[in-house]
């Protein structure tokens, strides 16, 4: 029995419309980092990554949610964690998030009813008013909150993306199974 529980009106908020959640997509900084942006003498960008919000990542994947990345940025250091983690849809340097984000939806033959967002800022807001469901890390900016459906516990690049990741996964009725099976090994596929 999993030791994690959501209320039971925000499962049904996160089942999405219609047949359910199919993709969730992210934001990178301030979601998948803390929003900091490390700049060496010569111009190279460094990022923290949490580990957790990978592995939740990961998870999604095999809980049969597609994990979808647009980010207003682009470096080596978010193209390294988005290929280390095997997530095929990125969108990197997107100005104009939502055109990017309806193109690549439309090209995976997915509607804004069958995808979660989980953003930080105002160049979210657009993605979040088309979404399903919306969540926004503890940190994130205040109107960006206050459109969330959850506001995660954690911060942006402290296990946010991994609250979100979870919070899916049990509204799909997919996460206790893929914890029985980690609980039993982590070497079957």
């Amino acid at each position: 029995m999993p030791a994690l529980s959501f209320a039971p009106e925000l499962l049904l908020k996160a089942q999405g419309r219609g047949l359910g959640l199919k993709a969730a997509l992210f934001d990178v900084d301030g979601v998948l980092t803390d929003g900091r942006l490390y700049i060496g003498e010569q111009g190279e960008t460094v990022k923290a990554f949490s580990v957790l919000d990978g592995q939740g990542l990961k998870l999604l994947v095999a809980g049969g949610i597609l994990p979808l990345i647009v980010t207003g940025r682009d470096s080596p250091a978010v193209r390294r964690r988005v290929d280390d983690l095997g997530l095929a849809h990125a969108v990197y340097g997107a100005h104009d998030k939502l055109a990017a984000a309806d193109a690549l939806l439309s090209s995976l033959q997915l509607g804004w009813d069958e995808v979660a967002v989980m953003g930080d800022d105002w160049p979210d807001l657009p993605l979040m008013a088309h979404a399903a469901f919306c969540c926004a890390p503890a940190n994130a900016h205040v109107e960006v909150r206050a459109v969330a459906h959850h506001v995660t516990q954690a911060r942006g690049g402290e296990g946010a993306a991994r609250e979100c990741c979870d919070l899916l996964l049990i509204a799909a009725g997919r996460y206790a199974a893929l914890l029985r099976g980690h609980q039993t090994t982590l070497d079957r596929a």
